[in-house]
């Protein structure tokens, strides 16, 4: 019977016969009182930093599994069953992979109705279901456990969430039903829109656990033993599971919550998107429409949305994004030397005690539990900078993020001194000066006097030549730049640049360096303004200079609307601050020319203290304060929105080509992962150059596409 209930199915398995499957592990757990638990494991037979993922292959082989043993559960040979993983995961999600290979909408159709086949059969099996999650348990995984009657997680799991509308699909498989009935509408728009579209954040098992997403949280040391003697009481009636959270939709309580929860969730959409990806809209409206529906109608909507999603471009330009760049490529970056080359690093120094030499200080006593050294000139610096990680460190601690003991490691690992002396024994030195090339070189300088001639020296400049400031040095091959992009705890990116004279050595540290603070590490030729800076600078010159040129701020502001952008360019040059994007503007004019033109109005801002240009006032109204424009000067050629977006899109197209014929990165593929993790570039844009690709930018400057094979 289970065979031909799957048997429909096959032709998808045949698609994928490279498939890593994760298969599916059955045993029996004698219960006190003569009970069984069958314990089915999820394992795909790689080591333990390989994540299990969801194909048809192992769907079919996980629905057969079930239905087996459904028949024992009717033939009362076990009274209840369990789903766990192996170490650390109980699955990373579907398969990408696999996704975007079905060739028709009937093909994405049938991968839709696998997953609830399969799930249905845990939700409904005759005799209590749980699911034990252990760790990562990411879309379809997350949503097996939503499937079973209960659920335990581990303190230590993290990778918990629904991130469909972030990779462009809607949770397929039971999640957009089961999740904002366990825990309510409002939490489950957080965990379904919120978070994905937040670079795509997740939870940790006692997040999951304070949601209600699971009925008990136990250690890592010995979940598997607590969760089965959990899971026997529930069977045997002595464990009372109570979920406060769950909310009722059919109630007129639950269905206002509901549509309260909608409503502001698809202003976050709009906020975030410009609703420009159509996937969260998707996931929104399946919500909505199954409110008063019953599970298998919910299943209905899931499975249409599904099958139309895995057809949309926003989809495949994301699966690139998502698996091609963030999965593959910046875990092998291109260009990279051999990692046996890297060196130890059993201690840094921080020059400067100032809010980004703070988040460097903490980011790495937290990741590399190694001593670290700020230092400035003065006393009343140094305390500021070292009461300033401390304080980072209680907030921590205070929102649960950082046990008491760890919290006072990091603050042990961290210590100030007003003399470079201090660095005499570091392995890495990283500059967090000011921006200006002569004060670098001088920083430089004083700390090569001091530390060995192995440590590495490194500069987190956004714009200035890596090459000029290592000139005048005794080695000049120990420096290398490490640009993080702010706020430093958050953004995934580093630029590692190499200048001419780098050496390997230095940078395979430094690539190794990245990988334990968790970075995603990109190598980039020593150029101005690297690849970030030096993109967005153009965007956001474009865009300025169709203001001064006469075109109304809310025209200019709004234009790349249809980009589906995080924020507008004014917001951006606000959030960046003008002097700074002035500053590194100025570099890319002193490099380039007339592509980066210096606004005059912008210096005008700088000048008279203008820290942005609109102002929100009490009744709401985003204005320029009549102040603000007397200080400015305008042109007589405004452009249109569709000409200042075309205008934008091909300035786009240029500066990227001219990257690549410079080589300050190794291909397109760089520039596009620079931009998803140091910029938060919208993951259904599929990348910069997909998207330049798309709207015909590529070819009506460059005369060819970026991607050619994806056309």
């Amino acid at each position: 019977m289970a065979q031909d209930h799957f048997t429909r199915f096959e032709e998808l398995a045949a698609l994928v016969p490279d498939e890593t499957v994760t298969h599916t592990l059955a045993n029996d757990v004698a219960l006190p009182g003569g009970r069984t638990l069958a314990l089915l494991t999820l394992d795909n037979g790689l080591d333990h930093t390989r994540p299990t993922t969801l194909g048809p292959n192992t769907l079919i082989e996980l629905g057969r599994a079930l239905a087996a043993q459904r028949e024992r559960a009717a033939a009362g040979e076990i009274h209840g069953l369990a789903v766990t993983g192996k170490p650390h995961f109980l699955v990373a999600g579907a398969d990408l992979s696999t996704v975007q290979n079905l060739r028709d909408a009937r093909q994405g159709r049938l991968m839709a109705e696998l997953g609830h086949a399969a799930y249905d059969l845990l939700a409904d099996l005759g005799v209590p279901t749980f699911a034990f999650i252990n760790g990562v348990a990411l879309g379809g995984g997350l949503e097996i456990a939503l499937a079973a009657n209960y659920r335990t997680v581990s303190s230590g799991a993290a990778g918990i969430g629904l991130p469909e509308a972030f990779i462009g699909l809607v949770p397929g498989w039971g999640g957009v039903y089961r999740l904002p009935r366990l825990i309510g509408p409002e939490a489950a728009m957080t965990v379904m829109i919120e978070n994905p579209l937040s670079n795509n954040r997740s939870i940790g098992g006692t997040d999951a656990r304070r949601l209600g997403i699971a009925d008990a949280l136990f250690e890592p040391a010995d979940f598997l033993e607590r969760s089965v003697a959990w899971a026997e009481g529930v069977m045997a009636g002595t464990t009372v599971v109570d979920r406060p959270h769950a909310v009722d939709p059919g109630t007129a309580d639950g269905g206002a919550r509901w549509d309260a929860a909608a409503a502001k969730a698809r202003a976050f959409v709009a906020a975030k998107t410009s609703d420009a990806a159509p996937a969260p809209g998707r996931v929104i409206d399946v919500f909505e429409a199954g409110k008063c529906a019953t599970q298998r109608e919910s299943a209905e909507l899931e499975c249409l949305a599904l099958t139309e999603l895995m057809q949309t471009p926003q989809f495949h330009d994301t699966v690139y994004a998502f698996l091609d760049l963030v999965q593959k490529r910046s875990k092998r970056p291109a260009g990279a030397p051999d990692r046996k080359l890297a060196r130890p690093v059993t201690k840094i120094g921080v020059v400067g005690a100032g809010l980004m030499a703070g988040q460097f200080a903490l980011l790495f006593a937290k990741a590399l539990k190694v001593p670290v050294v700020i230092t400035d000139v003065d006393q009343e610096r140094v305390d500021k900078g070292l009461a300033y990680i401390h304080g980072e460190v209680d907030k921590l601690r205070a929102k649960g993020r950082m046990s008491a003991d760890a919290a006072n490691r990091t603050k042990a690992l961290v210590t100030a001194s007003v003399s470079k002396e201090a660095f005499a024994d570091a392995d890495f030195v990283i500059e967090a000066v000011f921006e200006e090339l002569s004060v670098k070189k001088q920083v430089f300088a004083e700390v090569e006097a001091v530390v060995s001639p192995e440590c590495i020296l490194a500069t987190n400049t956004s714009s200035l030549s890596v090459t000029e400031m290592a000139a005048d040095l005794r080695h000049p091959e120990r420096v290398v730049g490490f640009h993080f992009f702010n706020p430093v705890a958050v953004m995934p990116l580093v630029e590692i640049v190499r200048a001419p004279r780098t050496d390997d050595a230095v940078l395979a540290t430094a690539f190794a360096l990245a990988k334990e603070l968790r970075k995603t590490a990109v190598l980039v030729k020593d150029s101005a303004a690297f690849v970030v800076n030096r993109v967005l600078l153009r965007l956001m010159g474009e865009v300025s200079n169709a203001f001064d040129d006469g075109t109304p701020a809310e025209v200019a502001d709004t234009a790349l609307r249809p980009m589906g952008l995080p924020m507008t360019p004014f917001a951006l040059l606000a959030m960046v601050g003008i002097p700074v994007a002035q500053h590194v503007t100025e570099s890319l004019h002193a490099a380039f020319g007339e592509r980066f033109r210096v606004s005059a109005n912008q210096q005008a801002l700088i000048d008279h203290g203008v820290r942005e240009l609109w102002v929100t006032g009490e009744d709401g109204v985003r204005r320029i304060p009549a102040a603000t424009l007397d200080l400015l000067a305008f042109g007589d050629r405004p452009s249109t929105s569709d000409e200042l977006l075309v205008r934008t899109q091909d300035a786009l197209a240029e500066e990227i080509g001219l990257m690549l014929a410079e080589g300050v990165v190794a291909g397109p593929e760089d520039i596009d992962l620079c931009m998803v993790m140091g910029a938060g570039w919208p993951m259904h844009l599929g990348g910069i150059t997909p998207y330049l690709d798309r709207v015909g930018a590529s070819e009506r400057v460059n005369g060819r596409r970026f991607h050619p094979a994806r056309a």
